[in-house]
């Protein structure tokens, strides 16, 4: 711990991930003392593997960064109120080409540095098991949310607590992979974003053929492909080695989920084997899909390819994209050494299931992101329901903004709806049709144009609602 053990503090904060370090920094740079209170180095989630605080899973989690895409405008948001992640981000980048990647443990190592040499900040590595009587209070405990405390917060909420499980993908050595059979280029030259993927066909479709870029994205990867950017590693599928890899993900030997748990994947991170068996061209209309790259050997599109993406600034490690997976780590080196390329791979992190823990927001949470049943505690980052390291961390950063008001007696200046500081606010209070579930950050969850802008194509209409947002954020923070 880095302060007196008798001092009075004003905050505590459970949990030392991005969500937990933005909200004490946050807290801290006004004036308040903040306990942060980190489980590590004494107890560790499945995903976890070192003992510094904002620890990444991958290292391009930080996503696009066009302002024409909604996690790139959140990101452009935050750095002009002062994030802390933003600024660590941006200080160990790595190139990713229209996305922000970093090198994870720079990033870490930074964010772990701001936080304990903070002077209103004392550090705590206990694990807590119970919600604290301490008030105020923020749980940022995120998806991993230890057992005792997650059936703290289940007996405090009730029935609305959920539970589902995420996965993470393999990490492999660059100097296993096998580069006489592989070749670096991103989709349509575009390096780093990876897009939104197209709903799977019907089994049986025809594959796609290739097309023009759309002509409001033609400027942006023409950009791009001049910057000369090569960010991803391409391993390149005939169709027989194809088929046969994804008959051996279906057929792949799995960890099972125990009896008393039910298993309930975010659609944006299924595991790869969950993919193959809803179809045998599933993949190939989703990470695998060959669109915008030409194998340089043959010079046409392969059937289908697995991509690599760099793990670190010198790119001494690659991680398989899209391939989050629940196979048992011995099905893992055979069937990813099925990849050409890969033969030998090394692997440097095999991939594993974890489970995420988020409650209702909707139901559960007032205004200043505190559950209504347990006045002065409050919920940030992936435990309240967003979903990603950036949603997280501007989680942590409004729920600070929030409880700092609060604590000053001012009245709730919210960020406005019209930016996607907002819009983390919208998501977490917008009722669902049916349950209510994590989500990035996305345009619905910002308010739309006014009608007088007239009808504008889709990325004329994000840029217009970018410029708007900015223009928004930066009359609310002026008039903090």
């Amino acid at each position: 711990m880095n302060g007196a053990e008798s001092r009075r503090d004003d905050v505590v904060v459970v949990g030392g991930g991005l969500a937990g370090c933005e909200a004490a920094y946050q807290l801290a740079q006004r004036g308040l003392r903040v306990r942060l209170v980190e489980m590590k180095p004494h107890k560790r989630t499945p995903a976890q593997t070192s003992d510094r605080l904002a620890e990444l899973v991958c290292s391009n989690s930080l996503r696009g960064a066009a302002l024409s895409n909604a996690v790139g405008l959140l990101k452009e948001e935050l750095r002009r109120v002062g994030s802390l992640a933003l600024r660590c981000a941006d200080e160990t980048s790595v190139p990713a080409g229209g996305a922000l990647a970093v090198d994870r443990e720079r990033f870490a190592e930074a964010m772990t540095r701001s936080i304990e040499s903070h002077p209103r900040i004392a550090v705590e590595r206990r694990e807590v098991t119970e919600i604290p009587a301490e008030r105020p209070a923020i749980l940022a405990t995120g998806p991993l949310t230890s057992d005792a405390l997650a059936a703290s917060l289940a007996a405090a909420v009730g029935a609305e607590h959920l539970a589902y499980y995420d996965a993470i993908a393999p990490i492999v050595s660059a100097d296993s992979i096998d580069w006489s059979r592989v070749w670096k280029q991103s989709r349509y030259g575009k390096g780093g974003a990876v897009r939104g993927e197209r709903a799977a066909p019907a089994e049986g479709a025809a594959r796609p053929e290739p097309t023009a870029p759309p002509p409001e994205d033609a400027a942006e990867r023409r950009d791009d492909a001049e910057a000369g950017d090569e960010a991803y590693v391409n391993c390149p599928f005939d169709e027989a080695q194809y088929k046969a890899f994804v008959r051996a993900l279906v057929a792949s030997e799995k960890v099972e989920a125990r009896d008393f748990e039910e298993v309930r994947y975010f659609e944006g991170c299924l595991p790869c084997e969950v993919m193959a068996a809803r179809g045998e061209q599933t993949l190939a209309f989703g990470p695998m899909k060959p669109v915008g790259l030409t194998d340089p050997r043959t010079g046409r599109r392969p059937y289908a390819v697995l991509q690599l993406r760099p793990e670190d600034e010198a790119a001494t490690a690659y991680n398989l994209v899209g391939f989050q997976t629940r196979m048992k780590y011995a099905e893992q080196l055979r069937v990813f050494r099925m990849v050409p390329g890969l033969e030998e791979a090394e692997f440097l992190r095999m991939g594993s299931v974890h489970r995420n823990t988020f409650v209702d927001a909707p139901a559960l949470l007032g205004p200043a992101m505190e559950l209504r049943a347990l006045p002065g505690v409050h919920l940030a980052g992936q435990i309240s329901g967003v979903e990603g390291y950036v949603e997280s961390a501007a989680a942590g950063f409004v729920c600070a903004i929030l409880l700092a008001q609060r604590l000053r007696n001012e009245p709730l200046r919210p960020p406005p709806p019209t930016t996607a500081l907002g819009g983390i606010l919208t998501h977490l209070g917008r009722k669902q049709p049916s349950s209510y579930q994590p989500s990035n950050i996305t345009w619905a969850h910002i308010a739309p144009l006014d009608p007088a802008h007239g009808k504008l194509r889709k990325r004329a209409r994000y840029e217009a609602m970018a410029e708007r947002a900015l223009r928004d954020l930066d009359a609310w923070w002026a008039a903090g």
